[in-house]
């Protein structure tokens, strides 16, 4: 075999590793959940948790690196982006929600703002001491930062759908742990990713400049996540105002939530996975333009001195 033939077989292996991340890793998955219904043994549920919430930020992660690697971007950065990064986006956003955020209708633009700001904040702090940025690094950088803080936010839910007033419930959290991967490339690992991309692109001779271009994206994507957080009350009151009756008004009008018909259930359904895909067709059209923004013609790099 010549050295082209066995560096082009080498090539395909390595792209094909985030397949065999995913199937081995749904695979362990689906043991685990087994051997947990089987043996009803509590000590594999946080291991149940861990491997459901991780496994889609972890393939994407390993996709978008095995694509996009070069030089400047190492296994070890997207390692310390993703889970440093993670970690640090989880922790600063739950102090900051905790202390400044109360009930009110403009809370979950609150939610967007805080979380987006703490993700980018763990994003400059993985990359502060990278020599060259560009912008295809910070898509990718960025969505390792983002998958990571959703792997965290993930493992959280589940932990809490899976305790409930009449103990544990196995089946909430597979149900929770199911959705939230589902979900899981259209959110943070997104938003985060597009954040990123500007960020880099905006860079010059060393420094991150948080100019009008990034601050405007960092807006833009924080409503996005604002509306992807309240799509459940948006498409509920949507149900209410289209097939609403008197009585509901009047119940409404008096601070109770009044029971919803068979047919505002499944209006409310189609509302609502309706609202979080024009949301995530919003979301993939502004990560579509940024890349293309930084097309290798048209992208600025910075070089530390």
């Amino acid at each position: 075999m010549s050295a082209v033939t066995a560096g082009r077989s080498a090539h395909r292996r390595g792209r094909r590793e985030w397949i065999q991340i995913l199937g081995g890793g749904f695979a362990l998955w689906l043991a685990c959940l087994v051997v947990t219904l089987l043996t009803s043994n509590a000590n594999l549920v946080p291991t149940l948790i861990l491997l459901g919430s991780f496994l889609i930020p972890v393939t994407f992660v390993a996709w978008s690196f095995q694509r996009w690697r070069d030089e400047h971007l190492t296994a070890e950065l997207i390692v310390r982006a993703f889970v440093v990064g993670g970690l640090l986006g989880v922790l600063s956003a739950a102090l900051l929600e905790t202390y400044l955020l109360e009930p009110s209708a403009w809370l979950f633009l609150g939610v967007g703002l805080i979380e987006e700001a703490a993700k980018l904040g763990a994003l400059v702090f993985v990359t502060r001491h990278l020599a060259v940025r560009h912008g295809r690094d910070g898509f990718v950088l960025g969505a390792a930062v983002g998958f990571g803080f959703a792997a965290f936010e993930s493992a959280g839910y589940a932990f809490n759908a899976l305790l409930t007033v009449k103990g544990l419930s196995l089946p909430a959290l597979v149900e929770t742990e199911l959705v939230r991967s589902l979900l899981a490339p259209f959110g943070h690992g997104l938003w985060t990713a597009i954040l990123g991309g500007v960020l880099f692109r905006e860079a010059r001779v060393g420094r991150l400049r948080f100019n009008g271009v990034v601050l405007l994206m960092y807006l833009w994507v924080s409503v996005l996540h604002a509306l992807w957080d309240d799509s459940h009350s948006i498409a509920l009151a949507l149900t209410f105002v289209l097939t609403g009756t008197p009585w509901q008004y009047r119940l409404l009008s008096v601070g109770y939530l009044p029971t919803p018909t068979s047919e505002q259930v499944h209006l409310f359904t189609v509302l609502s996975m309706g609202f979080l895909a024009l949301v995530s067709l919003l979301g993939l059209a502004t990560l579509w333009a940024t890349w293309r923004s930084n097309r290798p013609a048209k992208t600025h790099s910075a070089v530390l001195p």
